[in-house]
């Protein structure tokens, strides 16, 4: 079986335990919360020298960590990733996109109002560039979303699934304005009625 290490309160992992769910893949799921322990350990920097999570590990003890690599993996020969060579390349433009650019923002300014080891950076000198950036990425996926019903097209691949994360909790947690983006907020509405959706509470019984 395979075993994930997740954070059950990041993006990043939610996103992988979307899709084993969505491609209804049954995994073992290893808890590394903050204050765990799990990542700072000397046996999990053995897999992960990076120390951080999601990291996949295959049934013959092969290792994949960053969470858009984990989901191209998954997604291989699937309907979440297109085979024709250029509906692939977009999906992989927004991939690039989202690590890039969206997770730094507006992930980030999440995360500075999510946990108290960050509490020391919620001050304007932190935040505000962060709220201007983090509109400017979400008005580059609304200008797409104009335009196509999903991210990278006409059908929901994983460039929604890693876009996703972050930005359905962009206003509640990172308070961003969201009512500047009818077109996302529909978009937000379509992923969660897609097929075997679960949230980002959701973790596999035990």
């Amino acid at each position: 079986m395979l075993k994930l290490y997740s954070m059950p309160s990041s993006g990043n992992s939610y996103k992988v335990r979307l899709l084993l769910h969505q491609l209804g893949i049954s995994f073992e799921h290893i808890d590394c919360e903050v204050g765990s322990g799990v990542t700072t350990s000397d046996w999990f920097r053995a897999k992960n020298p990076n120390g951080k999570v999601p990291l996949l590990e295959l049934e013959d003890g092969r290792l994949i960590a960053e969470s858009n690599a984990i989901l191209l993996y998954l997604a291989h020969d699937s309907a979440y990733l297109p085979t024709e060579r250029y509906a692939c390349a977009k999906v992989h433009e927004w991939l690039f996109f989202e690590q890039n650019f969206h997770e730094g923002t507006i992930a980030t300014r999440q995360a500075i109002f999510k946990y108290e080891n960050r509490a020391h950076l919620r001050t304007p000198e932190h935040l505000d560039p962060l709220l201007v950036s983090g509109h400017r990425a979400l008005g580059v996926m609304e200008a797409q979303l104009e335009k196509t019903p999903f991210i990278a097209g006409d059908s929901y691949t994983v460039a929604d699934i890693a876009l996703y994360a972050y930005t359905h909790t962009a206003g509640e947690i990172g308070k961003f304005d969201m009512d500047r983006f009818p077109f996302i907020n529909k978009w937000l509405k379509k992923i969660s009625e897609q097929k075997d959706y679960v949230s980002l509470n959701w973790l596999p019984a035990t």
